[in-house]
């Protein structure tokens, strides 16, 4: 009878503690540079885009960075901004496309693979939000600003996410 018993109990603990430690849920980490601890996640799926905007702290405007997700990379697909100033392009490379629509200067049709963005997040200006289905998160509300991110898609567990905190339930 104990043998029995103990020959049930042993699976469904496995099996709870697969389904609670097994990393299932695709997001967009946001974690310090040189850790893999997670400092806030946005639930995302893959090849969905998303964007990055921040005021730019020289010429003071809005530049928005488009990006898409998958399991493994990030990819930079479009670019848009006011001003042409230090740290913005002035053309288009390759297959991308430069052109300029009411006043602003958008490359488009880019395809720029990165495994990761590294990024210092704004004390002053800089403002930084992210937008996610037509949400912003200004990710100062989740992160200390000054704080040097990393940014990159994951895939994390139940336990994870109750440890994280998800911007888009905030």
């Amino acid at each position: 009878m104990k043998l029995k018993l103990v020959l049930m109990i042993i699976p469904l603990l496995s099996l709870i503690a697969f389904l609670i430690f097994f990393p299932y849920k695709s997001i967009i980490a946001f974690t310090y540079e040189d850790k893999d601890e997670i400092l806030a996640f946005l639930p995302i799926k893959s090849e969905d885009t998303f964007r990055i905007k921040y005021t730019h702290s020289i010429h003071l405007s809005d530049v928005v960075e488009t990006y898409s997700a998958s399991e493994k990379e990030i990819t930079l697909k479009e670019l848009s901004y006011k001003d042409f100033a230090v740290g913005m392009p002035s053309n288009a490379e390759g297959d991308e496309v430069f052109e300029v629509k009411n006043g602003t200067y958008y490359i488009t049709n880019m395809n720029r693979h990165f495994p990761y963005i590294d990024l210092r997040l704004g004390q002053v200006r800089a403002d930084h939000r992210m937008i996610y289905k037509d949400h912003t998160y200004t990710l100062s509300n989740f992160i200390t600003p000054g704080t040097w991110i990393r940014i990159s898609p994951q895939k994390i567990s139940y336990w994870e996410q109750l440890k994280g905190v998800n911007i888009s339930e905030q």
